[in-house]
C-alpha cells in the first residue's frame, strides 16, 4: 500500500479546524473575540451547562489512545497511533457530522490516563477510547464512567459488539432460529470478544462459549485472569472443555475476533445446519470466506471490505455519538447499544436480506441517522 503512504505525505493530516464565525472586519472580531466573548464566558461561569449551548462542546468528542493496541500493529506508541486516530476523527465527521479531536496520551498507567482525561472533561461532549490494550482498557473505561458526566465509549469493545449483534440478529431473521436456543462460539477473549459476549448475553443469548489460546473458558478452569473468571461465570453453561474444534461442534454461529487461519474446514463442517461464520480478524480472517462456504457455512462475514457482509464499526460509532450528543445523554447504556444493533439490522429490508446481505454497507451514511434515532429513543 505504497499509495497510502504517499497520500499521507501529501495530506499532512486528514482533519483540520474550520471556522463557524466570520472574522472579516472589526465588528466580527469584537463579537467572536474581545470584548464580546466576555459575555458568554460569564454565562458559563454562572451556569456550566451553558457550555453546551455557547461553545462547540455540544458536538465535539475526544478520540483517545495510548497506542498500546493499534489495529493489527500492537503496541507502537502514542505518536505512531496518530494516523489511526486522525482517520477515526475523519470517519466521525464524514458519517456523523461529529467533530472529533485525536489525543494520544503518553502513558501506559491506567490511573494517569484516567486522570488526564478527567481533567479536560469540560472541553468535550463525549469520550471515544481507541486502541487501548486489554485488560487495561476495561479498568480505564470503568473508572472514567465513574468520574465523568459525559458519555464514555470504547469502540474496540462496544462498537464491535453492536455491529456483531446486528449481524447475529439478521442471522436469526434469515434462519428462523431463536436466541435462547442456539449455540454461539466467540473466539478471542480480549476487549472485543468480552464485549460481544456481554452484549449477546444481555440480548438474550443463553448458550455462548468463549475460547482463547488455551481453549474453552469455563467455571473452575485453572489460571483464569480476573476478567476471564467473570466471563466463565456468565458463559459455557454446559461446561464444554477442550479446544476451539470441540467448542464449534454443533454451533450455530461462530464469531472470531482472534487471529488468522485458526478455523479449519472440518470445524465449519461440524457446525449446525444453516450455520453462520463471522471471521473478523484483520487483515487475514480466521478462515477465508470461500473455504468456509465450501465447508457448508450458510452465511459468512468478515472484517474486510472486499468480501460480502463486512462487520465494520463505522456502522455504529458515528450514530451512537450523534444520538447521545443530540440527547445530551450523560452515558451510553447497554440498552442504547442493543437499540443501535437493532437499528443496523432492521436497516436491511426483508426483500434485501440474504446470506450475502445481512449487514448494511459501511459507506451508507443513512445508517447513522437510523442508529442516532434509535439511541435517542432509549
Amino acid at each position: 500500500m505504497e499509495k497510502a503512504l504517499a497520500k499521507h505525505y501529501e495530506w499532512r493530516g486528514k482533519i483540520e479546524i474550520g471556522l463557524r464565525s466570520p472574522l472579516d472586519n472589526k465588528d466580527d472580531l469584537s463579537l467572536a473575540y474581545t470584548p464580546g466573548v466576555a459575555l458568554p464566558c460569564m454565562e458559563i461561569h454562572k451556569d456550566p451547562s451553558k457550555s453546551f449551548e455557547l461553545t462547540r462542546r455540544w458536538n465535539t468528542i475526544a478520540v483517545i489512545t495510548d497506542g498500546t493496541a493499534v489495529l493489527g500493529l500492537g503496541d507502537i506508541g502514542p505518536l505512531a497511533a496518530m494516523p489511526v486516530m486522525e482517520g477515526k476523527a475523519a470517519l466521525f465527521k464524514k458519517f456523523g457530522d461529529v467533530d472529533a479531536i485525536p489525543l494520544c496520551v503518553g502513558s501506559k498507567d491506567p490511573d494517569e490516563i484516567v486522570n488526564a482525561i478527567a481533567l479536560f472533561e469540560g472541553s468535550f461532549g463525549g469520550i471515544n477510547l481507541e486502541d487501548i490494550s486489554a485488560p487495561r482498557c476495561f479498568e480505564i473505561e470503568r473508572k472514567l464512567k465513574e468520574r465523568l458526566n459525559i458519555p464514555v465509549f470504547h469502540d474496540d469493545q462496544h462498537g464491535t459488539a453492536i455491529v456483531a449483534l446486528a449481524a447475529v440478529n439478521n442471522v436469526l431473521r434469515l434462519t428462523g432460529k431463536q436466541p435462547e436456543k442456539i449455540k454461539v462460539v466467540v473466539n478471542g477473549a480480549g476487549a472485543a470478544g468480552t464485549a460481544i459476549t456481554n452484549l449477546l448475553t444481555k440480548a438474550g443469548f443463553a448458550d455462548i462459549i468463549v475460547c482463547d489460546r488455551s481453549g474453552t473458558i469455563y467455571r473452575g478452569k485453572e489460571g483464569l485472569t480476573p476478567a476471564h473468571t467473570v466471563l466463565a461465570e456468565a458463559t459455557n453453561p454446559h461446561i464444554i472443555k477442550g479446544d476451539l474444534a470441540e467448542a464449534m461442534k454443533g454451533a450455530d454461529i461462530f464469531i472470531g475476533v482472534s487471529g488468522p487461519n485458526c478455523v479449519t474446514a472440518d470445524m465449519v463442517r461440524s457446525m449446525a445446519e444453516k450455520s453462520a461464520v463471522f471471521a473478523m480478524a484483520n487483515p487475514t480472517p480466521e478462515i477465508m470466506p470461500d473455504l468456509a462456504k465450501e465447508a457448508g457455512a450458510y452465511i459468512v462475514g468478515t472484517g474486510r471490505s472486499d468480501f460480502p457482509n463486512q462487520i465494520n464499526n463505522v456502522l455504529a460509532f458515528p450514530g451512537i455519538f450523534r444520538g447521545v450528543l443530540d440527547a445530551r445523554a450523560p452515558e451510553i447504556t447497554d440498552e442504547m447499544n442493543i437499540a443501535a444493533a437493532k437499528a443496523i439490522a432492521d436497516y436491511i429490508t426483508d426483500e434485501a436480506l440474504s446470506p450475502e446481505c445481512i449487514i448494511p454497507s459501511a459507506l451508507d451514511k443513512k445508517v447513522t441517522d437510523a442508529v442516532a434515532t434509535a439511541v435517542k429513543k432509549v
